[in-house]
């Protein structure tokens, strides 16, 4: 197999890939899918969904990969798919649920908790919480979006999208602590 600079042949390998050559479709998808699986993991808990969900985003990537215009990066625009595609199977296949705007704190409530905590357990705190809390969490926290964008994807309210993300900090320090404690022996 021949080995491609991808920051210098991207573009061409995406041009390939569009006009359905099944060689740089499977470069393509072994260069992003380690990611993407990893972004679709933060929002599905089951390791199997979420490669059945990043397994239906590359079919949409490669479906209409003429529709990306090389705008922004390449990698950036898959990763929308794959939410969006997380978002349609949690939406498809549970019901979410998102708490009322109840009064929220905007401001940083952040412990200082000493702790090595590995990503394994990050994952599983973050799994631990209730699918409305961790899809809000996930899309703000750490894909970045703004409230406003995650009010449009889940269709709910911006006051909705800041309360669930407020809870869902509340719940992971609060897990963060016991986790700390019990490592500790203080608990």
């Amino acid at each position: 197999m021949k080995v491609i600079q991808l920051h210098k042949n991207e573009t061409k390998l995406i041009q390939r890939a569009a006009k359905q050559n099944r060689d740089a479709q499977h470069v393509l998808y072994e260069l992003h899918a380690p990611k993407m699986l990893s972004i679709c993991r933060y929002y599905i808990k089951d390791v199997h969904q979420a490669e059945e969900v990043m397994l239906n985003g590359f079919f949409k990537v490669f479906k209409y990969l003429n529709s990306f215009k090389n705008e922004g990066s390449f990698e950036g625009w898959i990763r929308r798919i794959m939410v969006r595609e997380a978002i349609s199977f949690l939406r498809k296949h549970k019901n979410i649920e998102f708490a009322g705007d109840e009064n929220y704190l905007d401001g940083d409530s952040s412990n200082n908790i000493d702790s090595n905590i590995q990503v394994a357990e990050i994952q599983q705190l973050i799994d631990s919480l209730p699918e409305g809390y961790r899809m809000v969490f996930v899309m703000y926290a750490i894909e970045g979006y703004k409230h406003h964008e995650i009010a449009e994807l889940l269709k709910i309210s911006q006051g909705t999208s800041k309360s669930q993300l407020f809870k869902a900090r509340q719940m992971l320090q609060k897990k963060l602590i016991e986790l700390n404690n019990s490592s500790y022996g203080t608990n």
